[in-house]
């Protein structure tokens, strides 16, 4: 399977609304646009792995740590850690490469939440 994910980030028009655009193995492949601050969460059971694609990705753990990260670097967060992702303003496009059971904001509940992922 082939994907441009230039032309999958030009249908996302929401923010922190990840989109599925392929599969591996176990695993969904999703693209996400971010701006600004997200919910502090966790993934008891998943690692999530973040590839940011365009701007800065800031993520903020409980023991004070934030952790840059830019186009081209990957941020891996372990299960079970609790973490808050941020951007400086910018809008940030990120893939994540995770589990197909992980929810999108862990057991939190918020207006951000999306509880039923599309394909794109």
């Amino acid at each position: 399977m082939k994907t441009n994910i230039a032309e999958k980030f030009e249908k996302i028009a929401e923010h922190w609304h990840p989109y599925i655009i392929g599969e591996l193995n176990d695993n969904y492949v999703k693209l996400a646009k971010l701006k600004g601050d997200f919910v502090w969460h966790n993934h008891q059971d998943e690692d999530e792995l973040f590839v940011v694609v365009k701007g800065t990705l800031f993520m903020e753990y409980r023991d004070g740590r934030i952790l840059q990260t830019k186009p081209g670097e990957i941020l891996i967060v372990p299960k079970g850690v609790d973490h808050k992702p941020y951007t400086n303003g910018e809008e940030v496009q990120v893939m994540l490469i995770e589990p197909k059971a992980t929810k999108h904001t862990g057991d939190v509940k918020v207006e951000q939440t999306v509880e039923n992922l599309e394909w794109i």
